[in-house]
């Protein structure tokens, strides 16, 4: 099988212009032909052994699978023609550096990766005591999208790769490191697709905001290892705060989990209609 760095070459050199305006891409798929999005991959975080962040009554892996499954049944159902790639399907562990791998020799146009999000415990002083206090507080929407060098911490990202680590030790798959010379178009890649990872974000946090409501912690750049080896514009969605009694109720209901897919779905239309506005 040819390297990444191959692959991508390929790739790179097939594209006769590749130009940034007002947050839209456009490509030339060949020759003859306008770039159109054909295949969204989406990601269904954590899963198995790896159970991700924890409510009162459910799991973070039980609640983007669900969400990711709604995900994609409407997509087939609103955007004809679109291909989606799920990296699971069921709960089933997946290495964080493969669903990259997954998501890159699917020809991916778009990477959308489902999280829900949580807060540490607070440490607090009770009759001179140091103890452990239940953090509700997190409330809203999230969206990371990946950045070379952190500008500033922000804990759902360290959290993000803290779990990331843990659940790659729980694997006896081959580690998915990546060769110098693939690191280089990778990065060429991500540099070339930033503006649209967070023009995507901007466009789903709006839907969000505007249409649900929804508060909204915005979108920030980060390193975000799951998003790190994706050669087309990525989203990490962190849907909610499952540790809020209030939160995990809507991200468990099915008018909250249709309210959330129906929000991403909308905004990959409104990026596809803009993507083949720009091509005409």
């Amino acid at each position: 099988m040819p390297s990444l760095f191959c692959r991508l070459l390929l790739v790179i050199t097939s594209f006769s212009s590749l130009s940034f305006g007002h947050g839209h891409i456009q490509t030339e798929d060949s020759p003859g032909g306008k770039f159109r999005i054909k295949t969204i991959v989406v990601d269904a975080g954590h899963g198995g052994r790896a159970a991700g962040a924890m409510g009162s009554y459910s799991l973070e892996k039980n609640v983007t699978l669900a969400l990711a499954l709604k995900l994609q049944a409407a997509i087939n159902r609103e955007m004809a023609g679109i291909k989606v790639v799920m990296t699971r399907t069921t709960d089933a562990y997946v290495n964080n550096g493969y669903r990259a791998v997954m998501a890159n020799e699917s020809k991916g146009d778009l990477y959308i990766c489902l999280h829900c999000n949580s807060l540490p415990d607070a440490r607090k002083k009770v009759n001179g005591k140091t103890v452990s206090v239940r953090n509700h507080s997190g409330k809203g929407v999230l969206l990371l999208v990946y950045a070379f060098h952190r500008t500033r911490e922000q804990l759902a990202a360290i959290r993000e790769n803290e779990m990331a680590e843990q659940e790659d030790r729980y694997s006896s798959r081959q580690k998915f490191s990546v060769d110098p010379a693939d690191a280089i178009v990778l990065n060429a890649y991500r540099d070339k697709f930033r503006k649209q990872s967070i023009h995507l974000a901007g466009l789903i946090n709006n839907e969000f905001v505007n249409h649900d409501s929804r508060p909204s912690l915005g979108v920030i750049e980060q390193g975000v290892q799951v998003l790190a080896n994706s050669a087309m514009p990525s989203v990490l969605v962190e849907t909610g705060f499952i540790n809020n009694p209030e939160e995990e109720d809507y991200l468990n209901s099915a008018s909250g989990q249709n309210e959330i897919v129906n929000s991403i779905v909308r905004a990959i239309k409104k990026y596809a209609k803009e993507v083949d506005q720009t091509n005409q």
